[in-house]
């Protein structure tokens, strides 16, 4: 995949039929925290009311067009300085790279645009060995395990927790 054609930017009203492409699949949102989108309305209600408020959600676009999302947000008052990630991409583009450039990007940008975080987390579930290859890949440093640590879809799931500093090195 040529890193060039793929490109991080705000969503848009009008990404509503590329985006509900790809957020209607179980595969896509089996580890996210929230369920299949089953609607192009809700997909639409969903960049209006989630997607564009949100401090720092970018589209992952293929010359141009959605494909999934990256998103770093803030944790707030005194703990501002830390934030998490999270991000999904379309199934055909699974395998491919384009998460690892994607997150590459976001980590890249986010220091610059919120230059008072210094540390973004990532969490990903034990079983979820395509997101650990991501977050490896791109340089997160492994710090631990989180037994029984998040409730999602009906169960208490078992958690890696990965970080990124400011001046960490984009591997």
């Amino acid at each position: 995949m040529n890193p060039t054609r793929i490109s991080l930017r705000p969503f848009k009203l009008s990404d509503a039929d590329d985006f509900f492409s790809w957020a209607k699949d179980e595969r896509v949102t089996h580890y996210l925290r929230w369920n299949p989108i089953p609607s192009r309305e809700e997909a639409l209600k969903h960049i209006k009311e989630v997607a564009i408020p949100h401090p720092w959600r970018r589209s992952i676009c293929l010359d141009d067009r959605s494909i999934g999302y990256v998103s770093i947000r803030p944790e707030s008052g005194s703990d501002h300085h830390l934030a998490r990630i999270g991000y999904a991409l379309g199934s055909e583009y699974w395998n491919q790279g384009i998460m690892t450039v994607a997150v590459k990007m976001a980590i890249s940008s986010v220091f610059k645009e919120l230059d008072y975080v210094v540390r973004v987390e990532a969490l990903v579930e034990e079983e979820n060995k395509g997101s650990q290859r991501v977050i490896e890949k791109v340089g997160f440093q492994k710090e631990g395990f989180l037994r029984k640590y998040v409730f999602n879809k009906g169960k208490i799931r078992d958690m890696f927790i990965y970080s990124f500093l400011s001046g960490d090195k984009i591997l």
